[in-house]
């Protein structure tokens, strides 16, 4: 509770973060440098995944062994060194497979290349995909101090209905074992999950979001389900025994997930499959749009405000305080969001774009007023 100086009658302020922690300084935060490993190490493939048109890759660049390729990536990453280090600093990635389930000789080769870079100064950190029926603590120890970082697990969803219906060949049980032995190993654990796919509801990815911000993993990554030619869920969608979620309703449900991880601020560091050619020339069907990432992160903005109105009795605020960087999704698509805010009685030209992670809303009211 504040004093307006002006009247000395009580104001009312909401102060609550919106974004993700460190969305106001972009080029602090390490950019992401992906070796991609299609495939490799995974025990089957799973009904949804088609790992070669998401990455673009069916093997590493040039089709050498992974160890020449990784060596090649990491040589032109340290030639072009001085002039990243302006800039961001750089996390390598190992993507696209099971990389806890590749053969030991290589995971530790990959890793002494990987350990060599972050000697030079040329990475900062290293993260790997991997799945939760692929972890032994020995091995994780081993792989924390062989310079990994942070896995992220392909949880996809904590219930076992789901996991069974998309052929992932686990349970939810062992999907939250494989949460707790990442953090008991000291790696540093990422969360993925797949709304939308076979077996999942808007309510029990719901109950998934709030069972991996549970864990407190360092990121979350949200990939609504699509249908991808050349995948056994492509066919199943063919006899019409599957369904993608619309776009409404994937904007709808990821916008009140991403509000509730912003709320606890863990970042969500993917909310759709990034841009690829070949990707977007085989999707059949599913909630696929340019703009998705931008379009949730304009209702999870929205989602936000309204839900703390609602404890104010919707009474508009006299003052608004926004980050900076909500500008680019304030609006929504092509100002689609506009009219929703106001019926809030929330205006562009009544919001003041202020530094940080954190919006204010104060009212210069009494306090019996604000709550009445």
């Amino acid at each position: 509770m504040k004093k307006n100086s002006s009247t000395g009658r009580h104001a009312r302020e909401c102060l609550f973060p919106v974004g993700n922690p460190g969305a106001s300084a972009p080029r602090q935060r390490p950019a992401i440098v992906p070796f991609f490993l299609p495939f490799a190490g995974c025990p089957h493939r799973c009904l949804f995944c088609a790992q070669d048109k998401q990455t673009g890759h069916t093997r590493p660049s040039d089709c050498l062994p992974y160890p020449q390729a990784l060596a090649n990536l990491l040589s032109e990453l340290e030639t072009h060194h001085m002039e990243r280090t302006a800039s961001r600093p750089i996390e390598l990635a190992f993507y696209g497979g099971t990389f806890t389930a590749l053969p030991e000789r290589l995971q530790m080769e990959c890793l002494a290349l990987a350990m060599q870079a972050k000697e030079k100064g040329i990475v900062c950190r290293v993260r790997c995909s991997t799945r939760p029926d692929a972890l032994r603590p020995d091995r994780l120890q081993a792989l924390r101090h062989a310079g990994l970082d942070l896995v992220e697990l392909g949880i996809q969803s904590f219930h076992t209905e789901a996991l069974l219906d998309v052929q992932r060949g686990y349970n939810g049980d062992r999907a939250r074992e494989g949460c707790r032995l990442i953090k008991e190993s000291g790696l540093k654990l990422g969360i993925q999950l797949l709304p939308g796919m076979p077996g999942s509801t808007p309510q029990r990815f719901s109950e998934d979001v709030e069972e991996a911000l549970a864990f407190s993993p360092s990121c979350l990554r949200f990939y609504p389900c699509l249908v991808v030619d050349g995948t056994p869920l492509a066919e199943r969608w063919r006899m019409g025994q599957y369904a993608p979620w619309e776009l409404d309703t994937t904007i709808t449900t990821l916008g009140k997930a991403l509000a509730s991880a912003w709320a606890r601020r863990i970042s969500v560091i993917r909310l759709s499959l990034a841009p690829e050619r070949e990707l977007d020339e085989s999707v059949l069907a599913g909630p696929r749009h340019p703009a998705l990432g931008n379009i949730i992160q304009s209702e999870a903005l929205f989602e936000t405000v309204r839900s703390y109105f609602a404890l104010h009795g919707f009474l508009p605020p006299d003052e608004l305080f926004f980050p900076q960087y909500c500008q680019g999704f304030f609006s929504g698509h092509k100002g689609s969001l506009l009219p929703r805010w106001e019926k809030l009685g929330i205006r562009p030209s009544s919001i003041q774009w202020v530094e940080g992670e954190y919006a204010s809303l104060r009212w210069n009211k009494p306090l019996e007023e604000v709550l009445s």
